[in-house]
Order: C-alpha cells, then sequence, then structure tokens
C-alpha cells in the first residue's frame, strides 16, 4: 500500500444491487458468490495499475493513478460479472470520479471520495458512472467501440454541487437503465442546501432504523439544535425508500392552526371540492401512497400537527 498514488487521482466505488433481498433468500450461494465478488474486482483493479483500498461490505474501494486506467478496469469487471456467480445474477454499479484526496494511514480521505461514492449510488446493476471531470480525462483516450453517454446535471445526496453524470457504453455491456437515482429523478420538493452535512451519524442511523418500522417519526429539541438540518439530510438519504417521493411542508409563517391542511394541500397541488373537507381529500390522496411528509417548525402549532400527523399515520399505505 506504501506505492498509493497522489494528487489528482481517480477513485472506483462499487456495490451489489439488491444485496440485501439476496442475502436473505440465498444466504449460502452468497457467500460463495462474494468471495468470487472480490476476486473478480481485485483482478480487475490491480491489472489495470489500480490498487484496492478496502472492501464495503458489498463493493469495493480501489484508487488509480490514471482515469483511463479506471476505465478499463470496470469494463474489465463488468464483462465478467455479466455471467452469473454461484448461479446467482449479480448486478455491480459503478462511479468514477477523480480530484485530489488527502492520504492518511493508507487510506484516504476528503470530498473527491464522497463524490465518487454518490455517484455510484445513484446508478443501477451493470452500469458504470462518471464525474465529468473523469469523462473529461478519459473522452479522447476511449477504444473506438466505447462511448461515453451524457445523462446530464444531477443533484447528490450531502453535496452542495450538482454532478454532470456520463454512462460508459460498450458492446455486449447493457445500455439501457432506470432514471439515475439522483434528487433530480425521485420525486420530492426538498430544498438545495448550501453547505455539506457533517457528523450526526448516531442520530441518522437510528433515526434510519426507526423509520423502517414506524409510520410516525418525531424530532424534538431545543431551537436551533439542527432538527430541520438534520431531517432534510435523513429525507435526502430516505428517497429511494419512497416510491412517492419525499415532502417537506414548512409550518413556521402560520399562525393558524386552521391553515395547515391547506399548506400540506398545496405541496401535493391539491384543491377543496364540494362537499368534500380539504382533511379528507389529503387523507384520500395519502392513502394510497408510499411517501414521506415532513412537517417542519411545529412548535406553534403542536397539538393541531400532532393530531394531523396521527390521522394519516393510521391511514397510512402498509
Amino acid at each position: 500500500m506504501s506505492s498509493l498514488p497522489l494528487g489528482t487521482v481517480t477513485f472506483l466505488f462499487t456495490d451489489i444491487e439488491g444485496s440485501t433481498q439476496l442475502w436473505e433468500k440465498h444466504p449460502e450461494e452468497m457467500k460463495s458468490a462474494l468471495a468470487q465478488h472480490d476476486s473478480i474486482l481485485r483482478e480487475a483493479i490491480e491489472s489495470n495499475n489500480g490498487h484496492v483500498i478496502k472492501t464495503t461490505g458489498d463493493g469495493v474501494h480501489g484508487v488509480f493513478e490514471k482515469a483511463m486506467d479506471a476505465v478499463n478496469a470496470t469494463l474489465a469487471a463488468q464483462h465478467t460479472f455479466s455471467s452469473p456467480l454461484s448461479d446467482l445474477p449479480i448486478k455491480i454499479r459503478m462511479g468514477l470520479h477523480s480530484g485530489e484526496a488527502e492520504l492518511r494511514n493508507d487510506d484516504y480521505y476528503g470530498q473527491s471520495l464522497n463524490r465518487a461514492a454518490r455517484i455510484m449510488a445513484a446508478g443501477h446493476g451493470g452500469q458504470i458512472l462518471l464525474s465529468a471531470l473523469t469523462a473529461e480525462l478519459v473522452r479522447d483516450h476511449l477504444p473506438s467501440n466505447v462511448a461515453l453517454f451524457d445523462l446530464g446535471g444531477h443533484r447528490l445526496k450531502d453535496l452542495v454541487r450538482p454532478e454532470n453524470i456520463f454512462q460508459i457504453t460498450a458492446p455486449d455491456l447493457p445500455r439501457e437503465f432506470p432514471a439515475l437515482k439522483s434528487l433530480n429523478t425521485l420525486p420530492n420538493n426538498l430544498p438545495v442546501q448550501v453547505t455539506s452535512f457533517i457528523g450526526r451519524e448516531r442520530e441518522m442511523r437510528e433515526a434510519g432504523r426507526l423509520l423502517s418500522s414506524t409510520r410516525l417519526l418525531t424530532f424534538i429539541g431545543p431551537g436551533g439544535t439542527g432538527k430541520t438540518r438534520l431531517s432534510l439530510q435523513i429525507a435526502a438519504e430516505c428517497i429511494p425508500s419512497f416510491s412517492d417521493g419525499v415532502w417537506l411542508v414548512e409550518l413556521a409563517s402560520l399562525v393558524d392552526a386552521s391553515l395547515i391542511t391547506q399548506s400540506i394541500a398545496s405541496v401535493f397541488g391539491l384543491r377543496e371540492q364540494m362537499g368534500m373537507p380539504l382533511n379528507e381529500i389529503i387523507l384520500n390522496y395519502l392513502r394510497a401512497k408510499s411517501l414521506l411528509l415532513i412537517l417542519d417548525n411545529c412548535e406553534h402549532l403542536v397539538e393541531a400537527c400532532a393530531e394531523l400527523a396521527d390521522s394519516f399515520s393510521s391511514h397510512a399505505k402498509t
């Protein structure tokens, strides 16, 4: 590991798509498949002048001095993964980003790693995604049968600056994939954050665990302790888990509790109808949806918000 590259390098992050379900349904086969997976990626990375920094559960983190070596490694690995491992259709999503990072104790730190990881997380199994910088570095060096497909600009979780993402296309590799799992394409109205989110790992883990098993979660604390920022970050992390999106209703400016339902209705474009209370219209809309609704700044309307939230959660889709 002492020969790890310095300066501007290219980072690779990979992940097995749907690994949780695969482990649940095929635990024995997955043990063998994961060993093959690790061996394939290590061979692809090291044979293309790269270094495996660490394994990350069901994925690998690698680094390359040259961006083109990273591309060649991903192409080699994806071609191998096109065949089943231990009779399981293992599909790997991959993300590449080039930039500077700090090297300490044979590990890298910095924003470039975060961007590479988020680019990977936006993709699908079998897909190779590149940042705009990595794409520019390799554009003139690609083989004649390999091309870059521009997927446009995307907002990614935790990152202040959007990223223009490219997909590598090559013979014998899939070309058509669903829309990227970015903040652009997944339904939500979360505001763009102007700062990166740092810390609160314990709260993030606990909130994520609770959201998987409860329909109503409340954050309580004095003003200025970061409840809103924490809730927005957790919401951004959870977007892929809710097919109908994540929606924020801001209540700070309201002085009349009777206006809460109007604020919620406006988020979903709902309007009053003759002979039907607005609250019932909202309930009917939400009943068949899988979504996360955030009521923010409820302190001055706490009783009304609590009653409404309880009503929504009791009628929520299972």
